[in-house]
């Protein structure tokens, strides 16, 4: 005959204490059969009054003595990691105390979201007690959690509700079901939810760069057009100092307006310098014929020589002088040194 572990006896002790809990105050529970068991142990659907609230938990009991710490208790993640924080339902865990019969609870899945490196046990404070007293603050708590992170369960009935929230902790749905998996996309989506803050704060700052990638589009572009028309005006310039000095002083300008605007500052006289500059030397020598008639020509390679030297100088000087103006009044020294 098969033998029973000697365990069973606490495991069960630990998940019939919570179960009795639950459905006291009339919450639905419905346990997992061991076989399918990968690191919960029930579903519990909440109730409010009586009436299914459409928020679903899963939860994984512990019962023992080694779960047991100084300050509190723990439970262990070994192989669950991934599993409990990329959960589309939470995950909570809950430590039996077989000594006072008392139940502790943590929220894995946010807990394990947190920034950090992955923990071998999850804490759980002493204080933490799951009870009669607590368990409407318990609800209250999870079902605030679910509709922050959009972990609602909706289900016409109470099978459906169980079945779709063991659907959402497999990432598994019926055929033709909106949810279905498509497998060209699972690895690359999994990946993504892992840093999905990263790849959020990546694609704000890129959309902030677009124009400024723009830009230098624009003048990786002109480039032969800029040099054909120095050629033909500059008497024998060098064509690389004189592009390089004024694609140097509008893309600075750029990047002085980028900022402006990022920290909430019009900069409207930079803005029409900056546009007066761009339409008339990014312009005239893309329609040039450079053949190196008219005088004009010649003015513009001087004023190409004059404008980003001096406009430079302006720009720091205007700039300068008011990053020390906000870092006086920051000091609260309003006096002029």
């Amino acid at each position: 005959m098969t033998a029973i572990r000697p365990s069973r006896r606490v495991e069960r002790a630990g998940v019939n204490a919570l179960r009795t809990l639950l459905e006291d105050h009339e919450h639905i529970v419905q346990e997992i059969d061991g076989g399918n068991d990968h690191g919960e142990d029930m579903h519990v659907l909440l109730t409010r009054n009586g009436r299914r609230t459409g928020h679903v938990v899963a939860i994984q009991v512990k019962s023992g003595k080694k779960y047991k710490r100084a300050s509190g208790y723990a439970v262990p993640v070994e192989d669950h990691y991934h599993d409990w924080k990329e959960s589309r339902i939470p995950v909570v865990g809950v430590v039996h105390d077989m000594e006072s019969g008392g139940l502790f609870w943590v929220n894995l899945t946010r807990r394990l979201n947190l920034p950090g490196e992955a923990p071998k046990w999850v804490q759980i404070p002493g204080d933490s007690h799951l009870s009669s007293e607590s368990i409407r603050g318990f609800a209250a708590e999870i079902e605030m959690y679910i509709d922050s992170e959009g972990m609602r369960i909706r289900g016409a009935t109470k099978e459906e509700t169980f079945a779709g929230a063991a659907q959402a902790r497999r990432g598994t749905y019926e055929p033709g079901s909106t949810e279905a998996t498509n497998p060209l996309y699972e690895g690359m989506a999994e990946m993504a939810l892992r840093h999905e803050e990263k790849i959020k704060r990546f694609a704000r700052a890129y959309l902030r760069i677009i124009p400024l990638l723009a830009l230098a589009g624009i003048m990786i572009f002109e480039w032969p057009y800029q040099v054909r028309f120095v050629k033909a005006y500059g008497s024998g310039l060098p064509p690389v100092p004189w592009i390089l000095g004024l694609y140097i002083f509008i893309y600075y300008m750029a990047l002085t307006m980028f900022f402006e605007l990022r920290a909430g500052r019009l900069p409207a006289n930079t803005g029409r310098f900056f546009g007066l500059i761009v339409s008339n030397f990014l312009w005239l020598p893309v329609i040039d014929n450079g053949k190196g008639q008219g005088w004009w020509g010649t003015t513009w390679i001087t004023a190409g020589i004059v404008v980003p030297s001096l406009g430079l100088k302006l720009l720091f000087a205007n700039y300068i002088r008011a990053a020390m103006a906000r870092k006086r009044t920051a000091r609260g020294d309003l006096s002029e040194e």
